[in-house]
């Protein structure tokens, strides 16, 4: 069964039961944000994470996530994952030694 969203286009991926539409309410951070993509990757987390955070370089990221229907779990720099709506993403940084 697919979820309905008014004001959404319904239509599923042949197969797949997914929206067509790619846009996404996820939560990053407690915080609700808007991703109009299918795949959101680690350094796009990141940003959404810390958006005034200008030389993200000084510092390491951990990448937890959970969403509906998928098992809980991390992003790594250069990894991806794709998305459902609402996802939960905690990002948090710690310093580099």
């Amino acid at each position: 069964m697919n979820d309905y969203h008014p004001g959404h286009n319904n239509e599923t991926h042949e197969g797949k039961g997914r929206p067509i539409s790619s846009t996404f309410h996820i939560i990053v951070n407690g915080r609700p944000r808007i991703v109009d993509d299918e795949q959101i990757s680690y350094s796009q987390i990141i940003e959404l994470a810390f958006p005034d955070n200008p030389n993200g370089e000084q510092f390491l990221y951990s990448v937890h996530y959970v969403g509906r229907c998928l098992p809980d779990g991390t992003l790594a720099e250069g990894q991806s994952v794709e998305l459902v709506n609402g996802m939960k993403f905690d990002v948090t940084k710690t310093n580099r030694s």
